[in-house]
């Protein structure tokens, strides 16, 4: 009877090719884990170059759905037209290969042709992702042999793909990058990838490339201890290294992701290197009484700087930091000498989180120094979260912000305004023409120091201690500053388009 029985979809029964149900699961489950794994490892290598802006994640997020549309489609194609048995060995070995050499081919290409650097980014993600992507038709087709089946195979082999990249996402995030290297991350995983090569081809037989792919992924093993970029540590969040001073003073600095972040004078906490941080401590020594202890609260560690400075010019200061990368708290202790620090207690934990644990009134002073990249997290930012600073501060209490900004500081008029709309007092700390007092001269841009408080600060104070300590900066308040501020929108947590408000930025410029 016609229709009584469906024709075959395959010629041969994967059984008997070599590639069960449970292989089949097992290659679908793997390959796209890897395919997220390359993604999010991805951010983090491009981070010390490209930095940890939204623009940046949407940049990887976008390649890596590129690759997986443009894969699945091609892989299903060539599937129809070749023996999809010749095929997964060498998407496997291939993509393996390819992972292992992205460490030092994208380290490489930063220090030595950066111009090109998104081209060959895209590509270690593209080629990579596309060829994994392919494995899922492969198997796909292979399993099918009718009609009858199409739906259950499909499907099911297509929810084994999606617990794959859920597993992939989760062991990344949470296990690998804060225990494993970035590059030993993808070391790993390119051997795992022609592992299975081997493995695949060992079952279905006809290629025998795997061993000039181990080849690679030991070249690429190689590569990663002679190419540029190497960091100390590996935090969850950044690559993080600690240069000491070569003039035979305990000074060292803090890099993290290539951006020099925090000075700290092991022997000496009130040697203060930066200009911003002279001009926070400036703001601060201005504002309250000479040694008065404090009780502070710190929005990001960095190296400690002003804790420290606080609790040898203030004794009895008690500062609480709250610092998102327990990696960063650990090179505190281990090589920048948090641990002979009293009156300083760190907290793992988000900053915004951190402020809601706080009582109210219960703060002096709180310190707004926490960045990934250049960017001060957004969610730090916002007429909410000013609101929660207020909350914890007393009547006589201030808050004092590092921001980073260029060009036509957009971002920094908006976070100026964002105060000015939660506190009664707001002045802008900078180079005369970074904050609208030297109009002769174009804006450079780097870093600002913001003050805002329910009651007035002496700026004349202010300004003469900058003098004091030779920063150049000049305070702008007032009449003066509200041009500066012109028109910026409000921050908030409905609308915070930080990244997109931040001008480009030259990490050769530092911090």
């Amino acid at each position: 009877m016609t229709g009584s029985s469906s024709p075959p979809v395959a010629e041969s029964t994967p059984g008997r090719a070599g590639l069960g149900p449970r292989a089949a699961a097992m290659l679908v489950f793997g390959s796209s884990a890897a395919v997220l794994v390359v993604e999010i490892v991805a951010l983090r290598l491009l981070a010390p170059y490209l930095g940890l802006t939204l623009e940046t994640s949407t940049l990887v997020i976008g390649i890596a759905l590129t690759a997986i549309a443009f894969g699945s489609w091609l892989g299903g194609h060539i599937a129809d037209q070749v023996d999809p048995r010749r095929l997964i060995g060498p998407a496997l070995g291939v993509s393996g290969a390819a992972v292992a050499l992205t460490p030092s081919v994208l380290r490489s290409t930063a220090e030595w042709a950066p111009a090109v650097l998104l081209v060959i980014a895209s590509l270690t993600i593209l080629v990579p992702g596309a060829l994994l992507s392919a494995v899922t038709p492969f198997v796909t087709k292979l399993r099918l042999t009718s009609l009858a089946e199409t739906g259950t195979v499909v499907g099911r082999l297509s929810g084994v793909g999606t617990v794959g990249a859920i597993a992939g996402t989760v062991l990344t995030g949470f296990v690998l990058v804060s225990r494993v290297p970035v590059s030993g991350i993808l070391l790993g995983l390119g051997a795992l990838l022609v592992a299975g090569s081997a493995w695949v081809e060992w079952r279905t037989r006809g290629w025998s490339g795997a061993p000039a792919l181990t080849l690679m992924v030991v070249a690429g093993g190689l590569a990663v201890t002679v190419a540029p970029g190497g960091c100390d540590v590996e935090t969850k969040y950044h690559c993080a290294r600690v240069v000491a001073d070569t003039d035979g003073t305990n000074g060292r600095t803090l890099v993290l992701d290539g951006l020099r972040h925090s000075y700290v004078d092991i022997d000496d906490p009130t040697h203060l290197k930066f200009e911003y941080v002279r001009a926070i401590a400036s703001a601060v020594d201005v504002a309250f009484p000479h040694g008065e202890p404090l009780v502070a609260h710190h929005l990001g560690a960095g190296g400690l700087t002003l804790p420290r400075y606080l609790a040898a010019t203030r004794p009895g200061t008690h500062s609480l930091v709250s610092e998102i990368d327990g990696g960063v708290v650990g090179i505190n202790r281990e090589q920048l000498g948090l641990r002979s620090q009293p009156g300083v207690d760190v907290r793992v934990e988000d900053g915004r989180l951190g402020l809601r644990r706080l009582a109210t009134g219960s703060r002096d002073l709180v310190v707004g120094d926490a960045f990934g990249g250049v960017s001060v997290p957004w969610h730090l930012t916002t007429v909410e979260a000013m609101a929660d600073v207020r909350r914890v501060l007393n009547d006589e209490g201030l808050y004092v912000a590092n921001l980073i900004d260029h060009g036509g500081m957009d971002f920094a008029r908006a976070e100026v305004a964002t105060l000015g709309e939660t506190f009664d007092y707001v002045a802008l700390l900078g180079e005369p023409a970074d904050v609208g007092l030297d109009p002769t001269a174009e804006p450079e841009g780097g870093n600002l120091v913001v003050l805002a408080s329910d009651r007035p600060v002496d700026l004349r104070a202010v300004q003469k201690k900058l003098d004091v300590r030779r920063t150049g900066w000049k305070v702008t308040t007032g009449e003066d500053l509200d041009p500066w501020t012109g028109t910026a929108q409000l921050l908030t947590d409905d609308h915070a388009p930080v990244d997109q408000l931040l001008q480009p930025y030259s990490p050769q410029s530092g911090r």
